[in-house]
């Protein structure tokens, strides 16, 4: 049975129908994505899902007794409330306690008594397990410290957007519908969020176009297309593969359906005036066939092609850059000349200072010292976090005509202002209407052509990949592959920065930059790497300290006891053991001897690299057999 249903659903937006007569079920389990362009209402029906926005037709239903909660992508608070309130806002009683419980427990002022009162409830709730994920959770998420006492209006669109995130988890609803979870968090927050959404007992329905995280998260997709909908269970990779075969099927029959629609046309025209049962039923057939030949199968994709700058040999050089806020270094002696065609992913936690940089090389902001100089040849196109600003009466056409009035493509074609909006999918009727009534991804799709009217041969995309739909990302993917120019790009899409970033500046604590050579896989796989690396040199250190700890207790003199009665008589070593230690003191002697002639030859500086390495595997090797030689013999020396 399902935990959430929806019937017959349509709803109609500005004079256009988003969708008509969807029916859409979510099972307990189930982890289910919406897919497709901007503009075909994915929004709009989760709001409706959610109950905050009432269709024009058709009913959802919640099954008795199931909580469901949803995060939109501009999350709305009550301004008056701290982040502390806002989180622990739910009427759940195991909440409840947990927030007395913090808030006596983080006022240094607190009283013996208000502290027993605390832990007795939650005690009787049994909450510490709760209570420890409800920390994890706001741990991982940076909401600590001073954060909690902050009013909710002081706060960051990405910290909203985290404090929402958080009292959504912390909640533990039965149902999660999330529209662009992803978006204003950083990779290490996304990947610990893909693992906690991952759950089989979990049941989502959510809106994402970041590639990865739909892949590891969802088991089911569901596009949204003109109108209709279409399942596909299974990930990204057999979504793709399933949906061209479905609009190649498609494609088939509407064209059978127009050789029909002749044919038939035909008939009507001469069909005789008596009416018969089977003439109403064959002119019954012609208007389904007529409403099938005329589906409309033209694809709607944004064309990216402009003219680049020129660029000269000289187009940024960065010469120890320094900048701090306060005490925090955000950026530390980093120096980089960039060359023609690079192609950079500039990657790091929040709050790393990855906007501080692009703003710094942009002339937005100074550094507190280095030097940067641009060549003249160089023209920028930055697009940034920052939404669209524009004046509630300007229209659509009006935003690109302040920028220019004509564009150069790339072939040499001069477009008008009009006639480049169609090519991002803003038809002639969409140019005259309010910004105001455009979605969140083509307000950014407008800032997107903005950045590009201007021609520019060094981009710098700031978060790209937030709102835009699948379809409008794989075009951008291509057109950022083909771009002549230097790019450098900032983004929590793991897919996004694999496909285009030919190396990655890192930003790490203390304000330094490591300059990596790979994309962001190649750099997940080397911090892997090192963390293995740290664990095996860590237990090889305690199996050291445990060696030497075990020598150095058998190199003890046996303690003088007082004398005992019936004291039981030393052991003596039998005559395979006496052979053993004759042994293992020629064994030791041969070793010892080998280890000095393996160490005369590496210091002796003459050899291959292949040999080094022997040489350096070798000695390690008999340093092992040494130690543990030497334990046995101190055990046997006792006995003889």
């Amino acid at each position: 049975m399902n935990l959430l249903s929806a019937e017959n659903l349509s709803k109609n937006y500005a004079d256009r129908w988003l969708f008509k007569d969807l029916n859409f079920g979510l099972l307990q389990g189930q982890r289910v994505a919406f897919v497709g362009i901007n503009g075909t209402g994915k929004t709009t029906l989760m709001r409706i899902l959610a109950g905050l926005e009432v269709p024009d037709t058709g009913l959802v239903s919640v099954r008795k007794g199931i909580r469901v909660t949803y995060l939109g992508q501009q999350p709305v608070f009550d301004e008056s409330l701290t982040v502390e309130e806002t989180i622990f806002a739910s009427q759940n009683d195991t909440l409840k306690a947990i927030k007395e419980y913090e808030h006596v427990v983080n006022d240094p002022d607190h009283k013996a008594d208000d502290l027993q009162r605390v832990l007795e409830r939650m005690d009787s709730l049994q909450a510490w397990d709760y209570e420890a994920q409800v920390q994890q959770i706001l741990s991982r998420l940076g909401i600590l410290g001073e954060l909690l006492t902050r009013n909710v209006s002081q706060l960051s669109g990405g910290q909203r957007k985290r404090v929402a995130l958080a009292r959504v988890l912390i909640e533990e609803p039965d149902v999660l519908l999330l529209d662009e979870p992803t978006n204003h968090l950083d990779l290490a927050t996304i990947e610990w969020l893909e693992n906690r959404l991952s759950s089989p007992s979990l049941t989502l329905l959510m809106v994402t176009h970041d590639r990865y995280f739909l892949d590891s998260v969802a088991n089911e997709i569901v596009e949204l297309d003109k109108g209709q909908m279409y399942r596909y269970q299974g990930n990204y990779a057999y979504f793709v593969e399933k949906k061209a075969d479905r609009e190649m099927r498609q494609a088939t029959e509407v064209e059978k359906a127009r050789q029909l629609f002749k044919k038939e046309l035909e008939w009507m025209r001469r069909m005789p005036q008596a009416r018969g049962t089977k003439q109403k039923a064959r002119i019954d057939a012609f208007y389904i066939t007529k409403e099938k030949a005329s589906t409309n199968l033209s694809k709607q994709n944004v064309e990216l092609s402009v003219k680049t700058t020129r660029q000269g040999g000289k187009i940024i050089e960065a010469s120890h850059l320094n900048k701090k806020f306060g005490d925090n270094v955000v950026l530390d002696d980093f120096s980089y000349v960039f060359k023609k065609k690079d192609r950079i992913g500039l990657v790091g936690p929040n709050g790393a200072g990855k906007s501080t940089l692009l703003n710094m090389l942009t002339g937005k902001l100074q550094p507190d010292s280095g030097t940067i100089e641009v060549g003249q040849t160089t023209v920028f196109g930055y697009y940034t976090q920052t939404e669209l600003e524009f004046d509630p009466t300007q229209r659509v056409i009006d935003i690109v005509k302040e920028v220019a009035e004509v564009v150069e493509l790339a072939n040499g074609d001069v477009l008008t202002a009009s006639q480049f909006l169609s090519l991002f999918l803003f038809p002639p009727a969409q140019q005259y209407t309010l910004v105001t009534k455009l979605s969140g991804g083509e307000k950014r799709r407008l800032q997107l052509l903005r950045v590009l009217i201007k021609n520019p041969n060094f981009l710098i995309l700031d978060e790209p990949t937030n709102d835009l739909d699948l379809s409008t990302l794989n075009i951008l993917e291509d057109f950022l592959l083909h771009f002549g120019g230097c790019l450098l790009i900032v983004s929590h899409d793991r897919y996004f920065l694999d496909q285009l970033a030919e190396h990655l500046f890192v930003l790490e604590p203390g304000g330094a930059v490591l300059n990596f050579p790979g994309n962001y896989t190649d750099y997940r796989e080397y911090l892997a790497e090192r963390e293995t690396e740290a664990a095996l040199l860590e237990e090889e250190k305690a199996a050291k300290t445990a060696r030497a700890e075990a020598k150095a207790e058998a190199a003890k003199p046996a303690p003088v006891a007082a004398p005992a009665p019936a004291a039981a008589p030393k052991r003596r070593a039998s005559y395979a053991e006496k052979r053993e230690y004759e042994q293992l003191e020629k064994d030791m002697a041969a070793l010892e001897a080998e280890k000095q002639q393996v160490t005369a030859k590496l210091n002796a500086g003459s050899g291959s690299a292949d040999e080094f390495a022997t040489w350096g595997a070798r000695l390690g090797t008999l340093t092992q057999e040494l130690e543990e030689k030497e334990l046995r013999w101190l055990e046997l020396a006792e006995l003889v």
